[in-house]
Protein backbone atom coordinates (compact mmCIF):
# COMPACT_ATOMS: atom_id res chain seq x y z
CA UNK A 1 0.00 0.00 0.00
CA UNK A 2 2.73 2.47 0.63
CA UNK A 3 4.21 1.81 -2.73
CA UNK A 4 0.62 2.40 -4.63
CA UNK A 5 -0.46 5.65 -2.91
CA UNK A 6 3.45 6.91 -2.69
CA UNK A 7 3.64 7.21 0.64
CA UNK A 8 4.92 5.16 3.69
CA UNK A 9 1.66 4.84 5.25
CA UNK A 10 2.65 1.95 7.49
CA UNK A 11 5.68 4.06 8.82
CA UNK A 12 3.84 7.25 9.69
CA UNK A 13 1.39 5.02 11.29
CA UNK A 14 3.81 3.85 13.37
CA UNK A 15 5.54 6.85 13.85
CA UNK A 16 2.58 8.38 14.97
CA UNK A 17 1.50 5.56 17.69
CA UNK A 18 5.33 5.93 18.76
CA UNK A 19 5.36 9.98 18.88
CA UNK A 20 1.22 9.30 20.92
CA UNK A 21 2.62 6.61 23.34
CA UNK A 22 5.53 8.94 24.39
CA UNK A 23 3.48 12.21 24.99
CA UNK A 24 1.66 10.18 27.09
CA UNK A 25 4.22 9.07 29.12
CA UNK A 26 5.84 11.94 29.47
CA UNK A 27 3.04 13.87 30.30
CA UNK A 28 2.40 10.99 33.47
CA UNK A 29 3.31 12.63 36.36
CA UNK A 30 3.46 11.61 39.75
CA UNK A 31 0.60 13.86 40.72
CA UNK A 32 -1.35 11.69 38.85
CA UNK A 33 -1.39 8.46 40.35
CA UNK A 34 -3.03 9.94 43.57
CA UNK A 35 -4.80 13.31 42.60
CA UNK A 36 -8.19 11.63 43.57
CA UNK A 37 -6.98 10.92 47.53
CA UNK A 38 -7.54 12.22 50.49
CA UNK A 39 -5.42 14.14 52.28
CA UNK A 40 -3.07 12.85 55.27
CA UNK A 41 -3.64 14.25 58.98
CA UNK A 42 -1.19 14.90 61.01
CA UNK A 43 -1.98 12.07 63.44
CA UNK A 44 -1.91 9.51 61.75
CA UNK A 45 1.21 10.83 59.79
CA UNK A 46 3.14 11.58 62.91
CA UNK A 47 4.74 8.06 63.35
CA UNK A 48 6.39 8.35 59.56
CA UNK A 49 9.34 10.84 59.75
CA UNK A 50 10.16 9.26 63.71
CA UNK A 51 10.24 5.62 61.86
CA UNK A 52 12.27 6.86 59.28
CA UNK A 53 14.87 8.04 61.88
CA UNK A 54 14.96 5.10 63.24
CA UNK A 55 15.68 3.18 60.42
CA UNK A 56 18.78 5.06 59.75
CA UNK A 57 19.63 4.98 62.92
CA UNK A 58 20.42 0.73 61.82
CA UNK A 59 23.39 2.43 59.82
CA UNK A 60 24.98 3.39 62.67
CA UNK A 61 27.50 1.67 64.69
CA UNK A 62 27.42 3.12 67.45
CA UNK A 63 24.23 5.15 68.54
CA UNK A 64 26.74 6.89 71.68
CA UNK A 65 28.31 8.38 68.96
CA UNK A 66 26.40 8.61 65.75
CA UNK A 67 27.98 9.65 62.43
CA UNK A 68 25.91 10.33 60.15
CA UNK A 69 22.93 11.66 62.25
CA UNK A 70 20.10 14.15 60.69
CA UNK A 71 19.54 17.44 61.89
CA UNK A 72 17.99 16.97 65.12
CA UNK A 73 19.60 13.45 65.32
CA UNK A 74 17.80 10.49 65.32
CA UNK A 75 15.50 10.69 68.24
CA UNK A 76 16.74 7.54 70.12
CA UNK A 77 17.45 7.09 73.76
CA UNK A 78 20.24 4.50 73.22
CA UNK A 79 19.53 3.50 76.76
CA UNK A 80 16.54 2.14 75.44
CA UNK A 81 17.77 0.10 72.76
CA UNK A 82 16.93 -3.54 73.39
CA UNK A 83 18.80 -4.78 70.49
CA UNK A 84 21.09 -4.68 67.29
CA UNK A 85 21.41 -7.09 64.69
CA UNK A 86 24.36 -7.12 62.57
CA UNK A 87 24.83 -9.27 59.03
CA UNK A 88 27.23 -11.13 61.14
CA UNK A 89 24.40 -11.66 63.87
CA UNK A 90 21.93 -12.75 60.85
CA UNK A 91 24.43 -14.36 59.09
CA UNK A 92 22.67 -13.29 55.89
CA UNK A 93 19.73 -14.41 56.43
CA UNK A 94 18.05 -11.30 56.85
CA UNK A 95 18.89 -7.57 56.89
CA UNK A 96 20.67 -5.80 59.85
CA UNK A 97 18.12 -4.57 62.41
CA UNK A 98 17.18 -2.66 65.77
CA UNK A 99 14.80 -3.70 68.20
CA UNK A 100 14.21 -0.15 70.64
CA UNK A 101 11.88 0.15 73.14
CA UNK A 102 10.08 4.00 72.78
CA UNK A 103 8.90 4.59 76.16
CA UNK A 104 7.80 8.47 74.79
CA UNK A 105 5.12 6.83 72.17
CA UNK A 106 4.39 3.97 74.03
CA UNK A 107 5.62 1.56 70.95
CA UNK A 108 7.95 -1.75 70.48
CA UNK A 109 9.68 -0.71 67.55
CA UNK A 110 11.69 -3.28 65.01
CA UNK A 111 13.47 -1.40 61.65
CA UNK A 112 15.29 -2.80 59.52
CA UNK A 113 17.43 -1.05 56.74
CA UNK A 114 17.46 -1.00 53.12
CA UNK A 115 19.49 -3.18 50.77
CA UNK A 116 22.83 -3.02 51.18
CA UNK A 117 24.84 -3.16 47.07
CA UNK A 118 27.74 -4.51 49.34
CA UNK A 119 26.47 -7.99 50.79
CA UNK A 120 25.75 -10.86 48.73
CA UNK A 121 22.97 -12.06 50.75
CA UNK A 122 20.83 -9.39 50.33
CA UNK A 123 20.56 -10.30 46.88
CA UNK A 124 20.17 -13.93 47.51
CA UNK A 125 17.49 -13.10 49.65
CA UNK A 126 15.85 -10.72 46.47
CA UNK A 127 16.75 -13.79 44.12
CA UNK A 128 15.19 -16.45 46.22
CA UNK A 129 11.49 -15.87 44.05
CA UNK A 130 9.62 -16.98 41.25
CA UNK A 131 6.18 -15.36 40.03
CA UNK A 132 3.55 -17.49 41.86
CA UNK A 133 6.34 -19.68 43.84
CA UNK A 134 4.88 -18.88 47.68
CA UNK A 135 1.35 -19.22 48.54
CA UNK A 136 0.27 -17.45 51.56
CA UNK A 137 -3.46 -16.87 53.41
CA UNK A 138 -4.79 -16.96 49.85
CA UNK A 139 -2.79 -14.71 47.63
CA UNK A 140 0.70 -14.95 46.70
CA UNK A 141 3.96 -13.52 48.31
CA UNK A 142 7.56 -13.07 47.68
CA UNK A 143 9.30 -16.21 49.38
CA UNK A 144 12.79 -14.82 49.92
CA UNK A 145 11.13 -11.87 51.73
CA UNK A 146 8.89 -13.96 53.52
CA UNK A 147 11.84 -16.79 54.45
CA UNK A 148 13.97 -13.41 55.95
CA UNK A 149 10.83 -12.34 58.14
CA UNK A 150 10.47 -15.89 59.69
CA UNK A 151 14.35 -15.98 60.44
CA UNK A 152 13.86 -12.77 62.54
CA UNK A 153 10.63 -13.99 64.21
CA UNK A 154 12.03 -17.15 65.00
CA UNK A 155 15.23 -15.23 66.26
CA UNK A 156 13.48 -12.12 68.31
CA UNK A 157 9.85 -14.05 68.95
CA UNK A 158 10.54 -14.59 72.78
CA UNK A 159 12.10 -10.89 73.49
CA UNK A 160 8.96 -9.87 71.59
CA UNK A 161 6.45 -11.78 73.70
CA UNK A 162 8.00 -10.33 76.69
CA UNK A 163 8.24 -7.16 75.74
CA UNK A 164 4.38 -7.22 74.28
CA UNK A 165 3.16 -8.72 77.73
CA UNK A 166 5.35 -6.39 79.94
CA UNK A 167 3.83 -3.47 78.34
CA UNK A 168 -0.02 -4.41 77.62
CA UNK A 169 -0.56 -0.35 76.32
CA UNK A 170 2.38 -0.38 74.33
CA UNK A 171 1.87 -0.82 70.49
CA UNK A 172 4.00 -3.21 67.95
CA UNK A 173 5.40 -1.74 65.06
CA UNK A 174 7.83 -3.17 62.30
CA UNK A 175 9.37 -0.27 60.07
CA UNK A 176 11.65 -1.30 56.97
CA UNK A 177 13.16 0.71 54.27
CA UNK A 178 13.34 -0.83 50.72
CA UNK A 179 14.42 -4.75 51.03
CA UNK A 180 13.81 -3.80 54.13
CA UNK A 181 10.31 -3.12 53.71
CA UNK A 182 9.51 -6.45 52.08
CA UNK A 183 11.03 -8.03 55.21
CA UNK A 184 8.83 -5.92 57.61
CA UNK A 185 5.45 -6.46 55.63
CA UNK A 186 6.26 -10.04 55.73
CA UNK A 187 6.90 -9.58 59.39
CA UNK A 188 3.43 -7.91 59.89
CA UNK A 189 1.40 -10.92 58.07
CA UNK A 190 3.21 -13.64 60.07
CA UNK A 191 2.56 -12.11 62.85
CA UNK A 192 -0.85 -11.48 62.53
CA UNK A 193 -1.80 -15.01 61.33
CA UNK A 194 0.10 -16.46 64.09
CA UNK A 195 -0.62 -14.15 67.07
CA UNK A 196 -0.61 -17.10 69.92
CA UNK A 197 3.52 -16.93 69.33
CA UNK A 198 3.44 -13.46 71.10
CA UNK A 199 0.94 -14.21 73.62
CA UNK A 200 -2.27 -13.97 71.32
CA UNK A 201 -1.74 -10.10 71.03
CA UNK A 202 -4.59 -8.18 69.80
CA UNK A 203 -4.35 -7.29 65.72
CA UNK A 204 -4.74 -3.72 66.61
CA UNK A 205 -1.58 -3.43 68.07
CA UNK A 206 0.09 -4.82 65.32
CA UNK A 207 1.59 -2.09 62.86
CA UNK A 208 3.58 -2.11 59.96
CA UNK A 209 5.20 1.16 57.55
CA UNK A 210 6.54 -0.10 54.41
CA UNK A 211 9.09 2.96 53.69
CA UNK A 212 9.78 3.31 49.70
CA UNK A 213 8.18 -0.38 49.74
CA UNK A 214 9.07 -3.49 47.69
CA UNK A 215 6.50 -4.96 45.97
CA UNK A 216 5.81 -8.08 48.17
CA UNK A 217 2.36 -9.12 47.75
CA UNK A 218 -0.47 -10.06 45.84
CA UNK A 219 -3.27 -7.70 45.60
CA UNK A 220 -5.91 -9.20 47.54
CA UNK A 221 -3.63 -9.81 50.24
CA UNK A 222 -2.20 -5.89 49.83
CA UNK A 223 -5.79 -4.78 50.39
CA UNK A 224 -7.15 -7.21 52.87
CA UNK A 225 -4.07 -6.16 55.64
CA UNK A 226 -4.57 -2.64 54.72
CA UNK A 227 -5.72 -2.23 58.06
CA UNK A 228 -2.06 -2.85 59.56
CA UNK A 229 0.32 -2.29 56.88
CA UNK A 230 1.10 1.35 55.71
CA UNK A 231 3.30 2.03 52.62
CA UNK A 232 4.74 5.44 52.43
CA UNK A 233 6.21 6.28 48.39
CA UNK A 234 8.04 9.82 47.86
CA UNK A 235 6.95 11.08 44.39
CA UNK A 236 8.48 9.64 41.47
CA UNK A 237 10.05 6.29 43.32
CA UNK A 238 10.53 3.66 41.07
CA UNK A 239 10.29 0.33 43.19
CA UNK A 240 6.98 0.83 44.13
CA UNK A 241 6.15 1.46 40.82
CA UNK A 242 8.02 -1.43 38.97
CA UNK A 243 5.91 -4.61 38.54
CA UNK A 244 9.19 -6.29 37.20
CA UNK A 245 10.27 -9.03 39.75
CA UNK A 246 12.82 -7.88 42.37
CA UNK A 247 15.10 -10.71 41.14
CA UNK A 248 15.28 -8.92 37.61
CA UNK A 249 15.71 -5.13 39.00
CA UNK A 250 18.58 -6.58 40.75
CA UNK A 251 20.17 -8.42 38.52
CA UNK A 252 19.67 -5.33 35.71
CA UNK A 253 21.16 -2.89 38.43
CA UNK A 254 23.95 -1.17 36.34
CA UNK A 255 21.11 -0.96 33.74
CA UNK A 256 18.32 0.03 35.23
CA UNK A 257 16.84 3.28 33.24
CA UNK A 258 17.21 0.78 29.67
CA UNK A 259 15.08 -1.83 31.97
CA UNK A 260 12.70 0.52 33.50
CA UNK A 261 11.84 2.25 29.78
CA UNK A 262 11.24 -1.12 28.58
CA UNK A 263 8.99 -2.23 31.05
CA UNK A 264 7.29 1.08 31.34
CA UNK A 265 6.48 0.48 27.15
CA UNK A 266 5.40 -3.02 28.11
CA UNK A 267 2.85 -2.11 30.46
CA UNK A 268 1.77 0.53 28.03
CA UNK A 269 0.61 -2.31 26.18
CA UNK A 270 -1.00 -4.32 28.54
CA UNK A 271 -4.91 -3.61 30.06
CA UNK A 272 -5.58 -2.69 33.16
CA UNK A 273 -8.54 -5.48 34.15
CA UNK A 274 -5.86 -8.64 32.95
CA UNK A 275 -3.36 -6.84 35.17
CA UNK A 276 -5.88 -7.02 38.27
CA UNK A 277 -6.69 -10.99 36.77
CA UNK A 278 -3.30 -12.24 37.81
CA UNK A 279 -3.67 -13.42 41.04
CA UNK A 280 0.81 -14.10 40.81
CA UNK A 281 1.36 -10.01 40.38
CA UNK A 282 2.58 -8.75 43.39
CA UNK A 283 2.02 -4.92 44.50
CA UNK A 284 2.93 -2.64 47.22
CA UNK A 285 1.40 -3.47 50.63
CA UNK A 286 -1.25 -1.79 52.44
CA UNK A 287 -2.62 1.72 53.15
CA UNK A 288 -0.58 4.12 50.46
CA UNK A 289 0.84 7.72 51.59
CA UNK A 290 2.20 9.53 48.51
CA UNK A 291 4.13 12.60 49.44
CA UNK A 292 4.09 15.47 46.38
CA UNK A 293 6.75 17.87 46.44
CA UNK A 294 7.02 18.45 42.96
CA UNK A 295 5.09 19.64 39.50
CA UNK A 296 5.14 19.13 36.36
CA UNK A 297 6.77 21.26 33.86
CA UNK A 298 8.10 23.21 37.11
CA UNK A 299 11.53 23.79 38.77
CA UNK A 300 12.63 22.69 42.08
CA UNK A 301 10.56 21.33 45.16
CA UNK A 302 7.17 22.68 46.44
CA UNK A 303 5.95 22.57 50.10
CA UNK A 304 5.10 18.44 50.32
CA UNK A 305 1.40 17.42 50.01
CA UNK A 306 0.51 13.78 51.55
CA UNK A 307 -2.23 12.00 49.97
CA UNK A 308 -3.93 8.98 51.36
CA UNK A 309 -6.13 5.90 49.78
CA UNK A 310 -6.70 2.32 49.65
CA UNK A 311 -6.61 2.17 45.91
CA UNK A 312 -7.27 -1.49 44.55
CA UNK A 313 -7.15 -0.13 40.72
CA UNK A 314 -4.91 2.46 39.92
CA UNK A 315 -2.19 1.08 42.50
CA UNK A 316 1.06 2.96 40.75
CA UNK A 317 1.08 0.64 38.42
CA UNK A 318 3.04 2.94 35.46
CA UNK A 319 6.55 4.27 35.89
CA UNK A 320 7.32 7.66 36.07
CA UNK A 321 9.53 8.97 33.23
CA UNK A 322 11.50 11.14 35.73
CA UNK A 323 15.03 11.51 36.57
CA UNK A 324 14.26 11.43 40.34
CA UNK A 325 13.11 7.93 40.10
CA UNK A 326 15.87 6.96 42.08
CA UNK A 327 16.84 9.71 44.13
CA UNK A 328 13.42 9.67 45.40
CA UNK A 329 13.98 5.88 46.81
CA UNK A 330 16.54 6.88 49.08
CA UNK A 331 15.42 6.86 52.62
CA UNK A 332 17.35 10.17 53.30
CA UNK A 333 15.03 12.02 50.92
CA UNK A 334 12.29 10.07 52.42
CA UNK A 335 12.86 11.31 56.02
CA UNK A 336 13.58 15.08 54.89
CA UNK A 337 10.22 15.06 53.08
CA UNK A 338 8.50 13.77 55.60
CA UNK A 339 9.31 15.82 57.93
CA UNK A 340 8.69 19.02 56.07
CA UNK A 341 5.16 17.57 55.05
CA UNK A 342 4.64 17.47 58.96
CA UNK A 343 6.15 20.24 59.93
CA UNK A 344 3.49 22.04 57.68
CA UNK A 345 0.52 20.01 59.07
CA UNK A 346 0.92 20.78 62.39
CA UNK A 347 1.97 24.46 61.70
CA UNK A 348 -1.82 24.44 60.15
CA UNK A 349 -3.49 22.55 62.97
CA UNK A 350 -1.61 25.43 65.19
CA UNK A 351 -2.88 28.26 63.01
CA UNK A 352 -6.57 26.73 63.37
CA UNK A 353 -6.36 26.38 67.04
CA UNK A 354 -8.05 23.08 67.42
CA UNK A 355 -8.99 22.55 71.24
CA UNK A 356 -8.29 19.49 72.62
CA UNK A 357 -12.19 18.20 72.37
CA UNK A 358 -12.37 18.84 68.88
CA UNK A 359 -9.18 16.73 68.19
CA UNK A 360 -10.29 14.07 70.03
CA UNK A 361 -13.54 13.93 67.93
CA UNK A 362 -11.51 14.02 64.84
CA UNK A 363 -8.96 11.05 65.71
CA UNK A 364 -12.18 9.13 66.21
CA UNK A 365 -13.76 10.35 63.01
CA UNK A 366 -10.73 9.47 61.07
CA UNK A 367 -10.36 5.56 62.53
CA UNK A 368 -14.27 5.06 61.37
CA UNK A 369 -12.97 6.69 58.13
CA UNK A 370 -10.63 4.40 57.86
CA UNK A 371 -12.11 1.86 58.81
CA UNK A 372 -15.05 2.51 55.87
CA UNK A 373 -12.87 3.15 53.04
CA UNK A 374 -11.10 -0.02 54.39
CA UNK A 375 -14.22 -1.95 53.81
CA UNK A 376 -14.90 -0.01 50.85
CA UNK A 377 -11.93 -1.08 49.18
CA UNK A 378 -12.46 -4.91 50.00
CA UNK A 379 -16.01 -4.82 48.45
CA UNK A 380 -14.10 -2.51 45.28
CA UNK A 381 -11.66 -5.45 45.06
CA UNK A 382 -14.75 -7.96 44.92
CA UNK A 383 -16.38 -5.70 42.20
CA UNK A 384 -13.06 -5.99 39.50
CA UNK A 385 -12.88 -9.51 40.20
CA UNK A 386 -9.60 -9.73 41.89
CA UNK A 387 -8.57 -13.31 42.66
CA UNK A 388 -9.13 -14.53 46.10
CA UNK A 389 -10.77 -11.23 47.13
CA UNK A 390 -14.18 -11.25 49.70
CA UNK A 391 -15.61 -8.77 50.95
CA UNK A 392 -16.80 -8.35 54.90
CA UNK A 393 -20.79 -10.17 54.82
CA UNK A 394 -23.20 -7.34 56.09
CA UNK A 395 -24.40 -10.72 57.61
CA UNK A 396 -21.22 -11.35 60.20
CA UNK A 397 -18.90 -14.58 59.36
CA UNK A 398 -17.61 -17.29 61.56
CA UNK A 399 -14.11 -15.42 61.33
CA UNK A 400 -14.83 -12.94 63.54
CA UNK A 401 -13.98 -13.03 67.59
CA UNK A 402 -16.11 -11.34 69.81
CA UNK A 403 -14.67 -7.91 69.73
CA UNK A 404 -15.28 -7.92 65.62
CA UNK A 405 -12.12 -8.34 64.65
CA UNK A 406 -11.12 -11.03 62.13
CA UNK A 407 -8.37 -13.87 62.96
CA UNK A 408 -7.38 -15.14 59.50
CA UNK A 409 -5.63 -18.08 59.55
CA UNK A 410 -3.04 -18.79 56.87
CA UNK A 411 -3.79 -21.35 54.33
CA UNK A 412 -0.38 -20.65 52.61
CA UNK A 413 1.04 -22.21 55.87
CA UNK A 414 -1.69 -24.43 57.42
CA UNK A 415 -4.30 -26.61 55.37
CA UNK A 416 -5.96 -27.58 58.07
CA UNK A 417 -6.58 -23.96 59.40
CA UNK A 418 -7.88 -22.79 55.62
CA UNK A 419 -10.07 -25.97 55.39
CA UNK A 420 -12.23 -25.18 58.22
CA UNK A 421 -12.26 -21.83 57.15
CA UNK A 422 -14.01 -22.55 54.02
CA UNK A 423 -16.32 -24.93 55.39
CA UNK A 424 -17.60 -22.31 57.46
CA UNK A 425 -18.01 -19.97 55.28
CA UNK A 426 -19.63 -23.10 52.98
CA UNK A 427 -21.95 -23.67 56.20
CA UNK A 428 -22.89 -20.15 56.59
CA UNK A 429 -23.71 -19.30 53.21
CA UNK A 430 -25.75 -21.71 52.99
CA UNK A 431 -27.53 -21.22 56.56
CA UNK A 432 -28.57 -17.13 54.66
CA UNK A 433 -29.43 -19.40 51.33
CA UNK A 434 -31.91 -21.89 53.41
CA UNK A 435 -33.90 -19.21 55.43
CA UNK A 436 -33.44 -16.00 52.98
CA UNK A 437 -35.05 -14.96 49.45
CA UNK A 438 -34.10 -12.20 47.85
CA UNK A 439 -37.05 -9.85 46.65
CA UNK A 440 -37.06 -8.07 43.54
CA UNK A 441 -35.44 -5.07 44.54
CA UNK A 442 -32.51 -7.43 45.49
CA UNK A 443 -32.80 -6.96 49.46
CA UNK A 444 -32.57 -10.30 51.56
CA UNK A 445 -36.60 -11.13 52.84
CA UNK A 446 -37.05 -14.11 55.38
CA UNK A 447 -38.90 -17.14 53.03
CA UNK A 448 -42.26 -17.61 54.10
CA UNK A 449 -41.65 -21.30 55.35
CA UNK A 450 -39.84 -19.79 58.37
CA UNK A 451 -41.67 -16.79 59.25
CA UNK A 452 -44.42 -18.31 61.38
CA UNK A 453 -41.26 -20.73 63.28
Amino acid sequence: MSIICGLPLLECVYCLACARWAWKRCLHTAGHDSETWGLATAEEFEPVPRLCRYILAVYEEDLWHPLWEPPGGYGINPDWLIRRKTYEDTQGRAPSYILYLDHDHADIVLAIRGLNLAKESDYQVLLDNKLGKKKFDGGYVHNGLLKAAGWVLDAECEILKELVEKYPNYTLTFAGHSLGSGVAAMLALVVVQHQDKLGNIDRRRIRCYAIAPARCMSLNLAVRYADVINSVVLQDDFLPRTATPLEDIFKSLFCLPCLLCLRCMRDTCIPEEKMLKDPRRLYAPGRLYHIVERKPFRLGRFPPVVRTAVPVDGRFEHIVLSCNATSDHAIVWIEREAQRAMDLMLEKDRIMEIPAKQRMERQETLAREHSQEYKAALQRAVTLSVPHAYSPSQYGTFEESEDGENSHKSSGESSVGSSGKSKNKESWNELIERLFDKDESGHMVLKKSHRDD
